[in-house]
């Protein structure tokens, strides 16, 4: 089978990583990522990463980086114009990194229809806790920079993805892969980046019932 050209819904994070990584060894070829940012801010929905740090991280993997800005009401409309440009340079796939959440899949694949995109979902369902261990095996470095805390302790913030850290939350009844928004994570280094990104931390902030590690990286390194 011919190399399918990709592009990657990017959030930073070791899903959107190990989707990629998955893709890659499928023998597909990487074009470019691209990721949604809030409208008004530099910092990308969900996991709060400033462009700064995306961007590394798309440097380090050879491509280039494209990026939107939505709010969840224009989100839809951001997403397909993100597809669309995508089919008009010739990239027909688009890589997603949805596991088990059929509803999720299900919106990614119609939107991604509508710019004649074809969504792959390289995670789906295979187990949740098999697809973590490989995630480390592989050799990939990440960490717990979001948490929601209602439903799971803060004090997990900034602590690096490991095996044990995956045995502790299972421990205490929280799902080690965060399906449910439970935290979100930023990957410094693994197979698909030339080299790791140097990131810094700062103090972290509390919004509401979420707790953000600020996330920035030193490119002069």
């Amino acid at each position: 089978m011919n190399a399918r050209k990709f592009t990657a819904s990017w959030s930073g994070g070791k899903d959107s990583a190990m989707a990629v990584y998955k893709a890659l060894q499928n023998g597909d070829t990487l074009e470019r990522v691209w990721t949604m940012f809030e409208e008004e801010a530099d910092r990308s929905r969900s996991h709060a990463l400033p462009e700064l740090v995306i961007r590394a991280q798309a440097e380090q993997m050879g491509v280039p980086f494209m990026k939107r800005q939505a709010s969840w009401e224009t989100y839809e409309q951001e997403f397909i114009s993100a597809m669309k440009e995508c089919t008009d340079a010739g990239i027909l796939y688009g890589v997603f990194g949805d596991i088990d959440l059929e509803d999720h899949r299900v919106w990614v694949q119609k939107t991604s229809e509508k710019a004649r995109m074809t969504a792959l979902h390289p995670l789906w369902l295979i187990p949740r806790r098999q697809l973590l261990e490989e995630f480390i095996e592989a050799g990939f470095e990440a960490y717990i920079i979001v948490i929601d805390t209602n439903q799971m302790p803060s004090h997990f913030l900034g602590r690096q993805f490991t095996i044990e850290l995956m045995d502790e939350l299972e421990s205490l009844g929280i799902d080690s892969c965060g399906e449910s928004g439970e935290f979100h994570t930023v990957v410094a280094d693994g197979p698909i980046f030339n080299k790791r990104i140097p990131l810094e931390f700062g103090e972290q902030i509390k919004k509401g019932n979420y707790v953000f590690l600020p996330t920035s990286c030193n490119t002069e390194r």
